[in-house]
């Protein structure tokens, strides 16, 4: 009787010990399953995520756009013998932009990253030059089929636009949370990175200003009395008459 009595505390005991040790398991799962989500780790992975989702949007509209530019030169060859260098150039760009590896993995390598832009940018360029080209043959313009590869091609465009600029708001999203405390300790401790973004081709270019030249230097203007003056270096005095600045002119009655 007493043996039985001993075994049915120990089970008992047993039983409480598993049942506290599942409770406190379950209460640390959760407090654990809070504190990440406070540290950024939950929302970092959610932005990783749409990036990936971004990424494959512009690798899908950049192949949408290699895919109709075989037929498009193949259309501009019946019209354009005469610009095989043009058409040469842009079959090269493509096979150039299209052996390069697209997966995510190049978004954790900025020079893959970079090489891609490259290619694509020189794609862009290359078939900027077969549209001029074409500018040049009214019967080339006038091709049903040239009319629907170029609208295909302008609608692509379009797209890719606005992929890009998907990815571009997406990244700066990710990077900034990546950067900002408390949340870049979190990504330090779990090794995530700031990802790669795209930049202006022409960055150079446009950080550069124009030059303005009104052609002031050789344009004429009127004096009072109405007689013309070379702003070369004359002036007009009181009585209307040409000045020049080098030297003081004899004023003729």
């Amino acid at each position: 009787m007493q043996k039985t009595f001993t075994k049915t505390i120990l089970e008992f005991e047993e039983h409480c010990m598993k049942t506290m040790k599942n409770a406190l398991l379950a209460t640390a799962i959760i407090v654990g399953s809070a504190n990440l989500t406070g540290c950024g780790y939950n929302t970092m992975q959610a932005q990783d995520e749409q990036i990936n989702a971004s990424w494959s949007e512009v690798v899908n509209q950049n192949q949408r756009r290699a895919d109709v530019i075989p037929n498009l030169v193949k259309v501009v060859e019946r019209y354009a013998q005469h610009e095989q260098a043009t058409l040469t150039q842009v079959t090269q760009a493509r096979s150039q932009a299209t052996t390069i590896n697209v997966s995510a993995d190049v978004l954790n390598d900025p020079a893959a990253f970079q090489r891609y832009q490259q290619a694509q940018d020189q794609l862009g360029s290359a078939l900027s030059r077969l549209m001029a080209v074409s500018e040049r043959y009214p019967d080339l313009k006038a091709d049903k089929q040239f009319q629907e590869l170029q609208a295909q091609l302008e609608g692509t465009e379009n797209r890719i636009t606005v992929a890009r600029g998907r990815y571009i708001q997406d990244v700066q999203t990710y990077n900034t949370t990546v950067r900002q405390f408390p949340t870049n300790i979190t990504a330090k401790v779990f090794g995530m990175h700031t990802r790669p973004n795209f930049t202006v081709a022409n960055e150079a270019q446009i950080s550069t200003a124009p030059t303005v030249d009104f052609g002031n230097s050789n344009t004429n203007t009127a004096n009072a009395g109405g007689q013309p003056v070379q702003n070369s270096g004359n002036t007009a005095n009181t009585g209307g008459q040409p000045v020049n600045n080098s030297a003081t002119a004899t004023a003729k009655p």
